[in-house]
């Protein structure tokens, strides 16, 4: 199962490795949208903005384990094209007690603080008690996120991306599953949605744990490697630290985002949870792309093929603007029905609100598409502080225009919407004039790279 990315046919090679990844994060989306589905259909507007509002908090908390888990893999990937199993294993361990640590804190943090969310994202009293019920229970799968992430990061950076994809399947259909015996069935209500996803996600983290360790024996460190050793702590932390700071510092700028949208009530809320639910189903494929990309680019970083990596550049952003063509094609046609499989026909302001949404960011998904390839190229040439330079700019910007084109009479909410787009544009515009100079620097593989 495992694809060695330093050989054969390059867009070949890539795909293959891209296209599990897709479709697992693809059932991994399908999942979340059954919550928001199900709970806007059967639960109505205030529990659809409820767990919306939920959504993009819990996306930001996760987004520091995801962080470190990909800068984790970045590491992993160069020193599998290096063939160094020592640095390997060293990785591995000093890796997950960094995480672990990490997650502990994060979880007892997150029950710590339920009382402070309602203010900090400035909920609705009409929305905050089904809110605060569905955090309750979401936060207790922090930990499996940790253990699904870990290993799948682990998995793909050795060059396996179906087994990720095996287990996503499995959680994905059964917390559909869980999802309308809970909440239709014995009505658990939206606390109900809650745990069906807990439970999913633990079967798939503790699963695929369970795999990886049975199989890879690079997972099965002897004594030795369980010391942790201080420079390799470094490695790790100098791609795991900053790739977590680039996806916490995107999912905070989209959480002050989200306290914004909130502002303007729950109708607004409503139509931002389902819209946004379609957004990120329609560019996720781009989003993994994107991170196989950052795979191949890091394993042929670590083997030094330099033309393979100049030849997989060229390739990656041509595949990205076409597929991205074709989804902003799709979805500005289809913005209407896709809204109203997430609320009632009669709730017509909040289909308009989606459908506007729609419009605007849909329109500019090759923003977003050329914005993850490059976070990918960045992170894999041992550059993950351009990343967050990008994002900063990217997130930056959007939190910015929202704040002050709301504010303007005129412009309202739609001034949120607009703020996305723009903000995509501007950090792809510095990403690619930053490669133009730099392109031979960054390419050029050096004697000194991780561990070499």
């Amino acid at each position: 199962m495992n694809i060695n990315l330093t050989k054969g046919p390059v867009m070949g090679s890539m795909l293959r490795f891209a296209v599990p990844m897709i479709l697992g994060n693809l059932m991994q989306q399908c999942y979340n949208i059954a919550d928001t589905l199900i709970v806007g259909k059967y639960l109505g507007a205030n529990a659809l903005a409820a767990v919306g509002s939920s959504f993009t908090l819990m996306t930001f908390l996760t987004s520091i384990l995801l962080g470190l888990c990909m800068g984790s893999g970045a590491v992993f990937s160069i020193r599998f094209g290096q063939r160094d199993e020592q640095g390997l294993q060293d990785g591995i361990c000093g890796s997950f007690i960094l995480i672990a640590v990490l997650t502990a804190v994060l979880n007892i943090a997150a029950f710590c603080s339920l009382n402070q969310i309602r203010f900090l994202l400035q909920v609705p009293e009409e929305v905050w008690g089904i809110m605060r019920e569905y955090l309750s229970v979401i936060f207790g799968g922090i930990t499996a996120t940790f253990f699904y992430n870990y290993f799948a990061s682990f998995l793909r950076a050795i060059g396996n991306s179906m087994v990720p994809l095996i287990f996503l399947a499995v959680s994905a259909v059964l917390n559909i599953a869980l999802d309308l015996w809970f909440v239709l069935g014995i009505h658990r209500g939206a606390a109900g949605a809650a745990e069906a996803t807990v439970i999913s996600q633990y079967i798939s983290g503790i699963g695929i744990a369970v795999y990886a360790i049975v199989k890879c024996p690079q997972l099965r460190p002897d004594r030795s490697h369980w010391h942790v050793r201080l420079s390799c702590i470094r490695e790790i932390a100098g791609f795991s630290v900053l790739t977590c700071i680039q996806q916490s510092v995107m999912n905070l700028g989209i959480l002050m985002v989200q306290g914004l949208v909130n502002s303007f009530g729950p109708v607004v809320m409503a139509a931002f949870a389902a819209a946004v639910k379609i957004d990120a189903f329609a560019y996720m494929p781009v989003q993994d792309f994107g991170n196989a990309f950052s795979t191949f680019i890091a394993q042929n970083y670590g083997a030094g093929n330099e033309k393979r990596i100049q030849a997989g550049l060229k390739g990656a952003v041509m595949a990205s603007a076409a597929f991205c063509i074709v989804v902003s094609m799709a979805v500005w046609v289809f913005a209407r029905p896709l809204m109203m499989l997430f609320v009632n026909a009669g709730e017509t302001e909040i289909i308009a609100e989606g459908v506007r949404y729609l419009h605007i960011e849909g329109a500019f998904y090759c923003g977003i598409g050329c914005l993850f390839l490059l976070y990918g190229l960045y992170r894999a040439v041992s550059r993950p502080g351009m990343s967050v330079v990008l994002t900063v700019i990217s997130l930056g910007t959007r939190v910015v225009l929202a704040y002050v084109l709301s504010a303007i009479p005129s412009i309202g909410v739609v001034g949120i919407w607009w703020s996305v787009p723009i903000g995509w544009i501007l950090a792809d515009v510095t990403g690619f004039v930053y490669y133009f100079f730099h392109r031979k620097e960054l390419l050029r593989i050096r004697d000194d790279t991780i561990g070499a």
